[in-house]
This record gives structure tokens, C-alpha cells and sequence, in this order.
């Protein structure tokens, strides 16, 4: 007999990780251009906590549609087990990773199978195993849309002006706030690839992991404020951003740019008299560049670091984890 049902972590209520249901579910059916994935690991990242708390912290009318129940999830790496028959690329057996439907909430990786459009998907990388492969997608997306190429024309949903990244080099040097993060400790690493010099901004207990990623010079935010430490800086990605991200604008040269990862508050009129520029995207899904930057990964130019791993049925502990914050690196969900 086939099996037709798997199981499956879903929302059927927004609140805490207690909501966090382990249920049992059809096998989806891969539609055009697309692959049935088995999955083997999936990566935990803040749209899963915002789906699952309701969106809360988005302005209602940019908040995305969804219908409960649920599966969350977004990033996702495993075999491929069937194929749709428009679909050229991919074969049965292959190992895929990816960033499913994003900037949408129907990625549904929490699960043993996900149907995935083979566009989002890449080949993954040999010398990873999955866990390292499930935790690359949306973080390594972010700082590659924010710091390599935008890849897409779509205006971020808090701002009109486009999105264009610095041409990084030895002359670039760059802050990252928030370094030690899934976002940061890519985006340093992505940085140091392009020969910048990176000041990492984290708290003490990160400073030996990041100095070993490269960065230049590190700053404990907890012992000292970086708007005070540092000027003349030509880029700055806050990977926290929101409200308190303004306070990053004295530390740049004038022509230099503010990359805040989820948007903040600022004042054209101020941002005009720094001379400085600020702008964000929003990540979205995109398997060639998951490609380039799979290739980094297999070469050991770039590595994803693990925080902790959790088996899918404890999707809740993986959630708790996250909430406690200080993560250094990614919190991966163990599917097979």
C-alpha cells in the first residue's frame, strides 16, 4: 500500500509556540512546474514566529493573506521524489534546497513533504549535509539581495525607492549589526568574499565566532554604544532594524547607505542633510541565485552555522529557542 499521509507541523490558531500542532496530512500533489520534495530538514526563521503570532508586527494592510490551518515554513532541503512533467532540471533523487514562495506564507516546510516550484529550488551543495542546506535559503537570500545583486525588480512593501546594493571591496568599510545572527553571519561572510573591511556588531559571547568568520573589528553592544565608536563607515546592514535602527545613520561618511533588514523609521529630510541613503527589500525566492551562492557554500568560501537543531515534532522547543534570542547562526528542524 502507498502512503498517502504524512505528518505535519500546522497552525489552527494564532498565539505562542504551544500553538504548534504536530497533526497528520495528504501528501501534497506537485502542480506544474513543480517537484515533490521529501524533506530532511527545514529552517526556522522570523516569518514562521510572524505567521505564527498572527502578523502582528506589520501595519494590517501590507500584512500577507493566509488561511488557518496552516504549515509554516520556508526553507526547506531534501530529495526530490517526483517531478511534474513540465518540469526541466530536476530528476528524481536529486538534492534540492531552497526558499519556498517567499515573500508569501504558503512555503509549508514544516513537514515530511513539500511540493516546491522548481524555480526556487538549487542543486544542493555536495560538501553540506541538509541541516547546513535548510539553514541557508532565506538568511543567505537576504544578504545576498541586500549586498551582492537585488535580482528582482519589486519594490520593497515600506518603501518606493528601489533597493541597490554597494559594489563591496577593499575600499568598502561595513557594518553589520546583528552579525552573529542567520542574516549577519552570512552577510559578513558574503562581505569579507567581496574584500570589505567588517566591523561586527553583537553581543560578547559571539565575538570569537565572528572574528573566526573575519570580521576586521568587533563591538559588544552591550558594553558600548557603535553610533559613538564608529564614523565614516560606507555601509551599514542592520539585521534587526525596526525603530531603533535611525541611531546607525551617524556612523556613516556622507554618500554612504543604510541597509536596515526589516524597516525602520526615518526622516527623508534628515536622511537628505547626512547625505546619506537608506533603503531595504524584501527577500524573495530565487534558485539561481541559491546557486551562486550554493557554490560558496561547497567551496567552504561561506558556511551556515547551526545555533541548535530540533526534531520536527518539537517544532515548539525550536520556536521557544528562537524567542530567548542570541542566537548565533541558524535553528534547523531535523525531518528524516
Amino acid at each position: 500500500m502507498p502512503i498517502h499521509t504524512m505528518r505535519a507541523v500546522r497552525l489552527h490558531e494564532h498565539g505562542g509556540p504551544e500553538v504548534l500542532r504536530h497533526d497528520e496530512v495528504p501528501i501534497p500533489e506537485p502542480g506544474s512546474g513543480e517537484v515533490l520534495v521529501r524533506v530532511h530538514a527545514a529552517g526556522v526563521n522570523p516569518p514562521d514566529w510572524y505567521l505564527r503570532d498572527g502578523m502582528s508586527n506589520l501595519p494590517p494592510k501590507v500584512r500577507p493573506k493566509f488561511s488557518l490551518p496552516v504549515i509554516p515554513g520556508t526553507d526547506v532541503s531534501g530529495v526530490v521524489e517526483a517531478v511534474a512533467s513540465d518540469v526541466n532540471g530536476f530528476s528524481v533523487g536529486d538534492e534540492v534546497f531552497g526558499l519556498l514562495r517567499f515573500p508569501g506564507f504558503d512555503g509549508s516546510t514544516y513537514a515530511e513533504y513539500v511540493a516546491a516550484p522548481a524555480s526556487d529550488l538549487a542543486l544542493k551543495p555536495a560538501g553540506i549535509d541538509h541541516v547546513h542546506a535548510a539553514g541557508a535559503p532565506m538568511a543567505g537570500l537576504t544578504a545576498w539581495q541586500f549586498l551582492i545583486e537585488l535580482g528582482h525588480d519589486h519594490p520593497s512593501p515600506f518603501q518606493a525607492a528601489q533597493h541597490r546594493p554597494v559594489p563591496l571591496d577593499a575600499d568598502v568599510t561595513a557594518l553589520i549589526n546583528g552579525a552573529a545572527g542567520g542574516v549577519g553571519h552570512l552577510a559578513l561572510q558574503l562581505a569579507k568574499w567581496k574584500g570589505a573591511h567588517v566591523i561586527a556588531v553583537a553581543s560578547g559571547a559571539h565575538e570569537r565566532f565572528l572574528r573566526e568568520l573575519g570580521a576586521d573589528e568587533f563591538i559588544d553592544y552591550t558594553k558600548s554604544r557603535p553610533e559613538e565608536l564608529v564614523h565614516d563607515v560606507d555601509l551599514v546592514l542592520d539585521t534587526v532594524g525596526g525603530p531603533g535602527s535611525r541611531r546607525f545613520l551617524r556612523t556613516l561618511k556622507r554618500g554612504g547607505s543604510h541597509f536596515p533588514v526589516f524597516f525602520g523609521e526615518f526622516d527623508e529630510e534628515e536622511n537628505e542633510k547626512l547625505g546619506v541613503t537608506v533603503t531595504g527589500t524584501q527577500v524573495r525566492s530565487n534558485g539561481a541565485q541559491l546557486a551562486e551562492l550554493g557554490r560558496l557554500l561547497d567551496a567552504g568560501t561561506v558556511r551556515v552555522a547551526i545555533d541548535s537543531t530540533f526534531a520536527l515534532a518539537d517544532a515548539r522547543a525550536a520556536h521557544e529557542r528562537a524567542a530567548r534570542g542570541h542566537i548565533q547562526g541558524k535553528i534547523v528542524l531535523t525531518v528524516v
